[in-house]
């Protein structure tokens, strides 16, 4: 999967493409089966697959203080999009030049003129371009007159729900890591690259592997059972905290800590990738130290014995 920071660095101009546009915070379900059947489409026509998407997302310019937490940061959305039949993503800058640009400029700039998209997939509720105005039809009706197909993406059940970001959103801050997994079709999971952190872990006894979470929000928070990938083969259990340490010094920055059972080794700097399972509380200020420590114990205790059931 190649990808494009602009127009100018696509790595099939000219030759057309087939196309969706949207923000894929999560790359859940129905962002599968959007790009499954737009790589169909593809091989059908002999083109290849585009993903269109802005950073940073069009809320979160406009609104960044009520904009909601993100599912996935850039570098994640990516990781999945590389997962599925993806050829090349297109991210486009979103500032106040491309807030400003008529959907007709938008159409003809990006989709007839950039891509040459012959095939487009959007959501039959999609609104572009300054103040909203471009929407499904107008792009129906410019496809119809310049050569390019246009399709609703549709929507996908799961459970009786239609699948969205903002339903995953809603299972995970109410901790239903069961719905979350459904709905993204894997278990809602963080990536990072492993920093050096205060060792107060150590000090407890129960070393951590700290993850910078790089957001203003995060769209969890608490104690988890957890899975670690990429540092072994295999992923390695342990339990995690989401949050900003009450306790210790009430950080006003979101850090996730993990503590893997049964492992020891130094893995400052590895790329890695948190699967959340099971939340087991919330996180909370304790009276001092040593009741931290005793709890660190009970959680971790309550993750070995889920994992135990899990694979018994």
């Amino acid at each position: 999967m190649h990808l494009a920071r602009g127009l100018r660095h696509l790595l099939f101009p000219g030759q057309g493409c087939v196309a969706t546009i949207g923000n894929f915070d999560g790359v859940h379900l129905g962002h599968r089966a959007v790009i499954e059947g737009l790589a169909a489409q593809g091989r059908r026509l002999g083109l290849p697959t585009v993903v269109i998407l802005f950073e940073p997302q069009p809320r979160e310019y406009f609104d960044p203080e009520q904009a909601p937490p993100r599912l996935s940061r850039f570098r994640e959305k990516l990781t999945q999009l590389n997962r599925l039949p993806v050829d090349e993503v297109l991210a486009l800058h979103f500032d106040r030049q491309l807030a400003d640009c008529s959907p007709e400029e938008f159409i003809q700039t990006v989709l007839v003129e950039g891509l040459r998209v012959k095939y487009l997939v959007v959501g039959d509720d999609f609104r572009f371009g300054k103040n909203r105005r471009g929407n499904f039809a107008l792009l129906q009706k410019t496809g119809a007159s310049s050569g390019f197909d246009v399709a609703d993406t549709g929507s996908v059940q799961e459970g009786g729900a239609r699948v969205s970001s903002t339903l995953i959103r809603h299972a995970l801050a109410g901790g239903n890591m069961a719905d979350a997994s459904s709905f993204l079709g894997r278990p809602y999971s963080i990536i990072g690259r492993v920093c050096q952190g205060a060792k107060l872990g150590r000090q407890l006894g129960f070393p951590t592997a700290n993850i910078g979470l790089m957001r203003k929000k995060t769209p969890l928070q608490g104690v988890f059972a957890v899975t670690m990938h990429g540092v072994t083969e295999c992923p390695l259990h342990g339990v995690a905290n989401v949050g900003s340490r009450p306790t210790v010094d009430g950080r006003r920055k979101m850090q996730l800590e993990t503590h893997l059972f049964d492992f020891e080794g130094d893995i400052y700097g590895h790329l890695v990738e948190v699967h959340f399972h099971q939340k087991l509380r919330e996180e909370r200020r304790f009276q001092d130290v040593t009741a931290l420590r005793e709890q660190i114990a009970r959680d971790a205790d309550q993750a070995r014995a889920y994992f135990a059931n899990l694979y018994p």
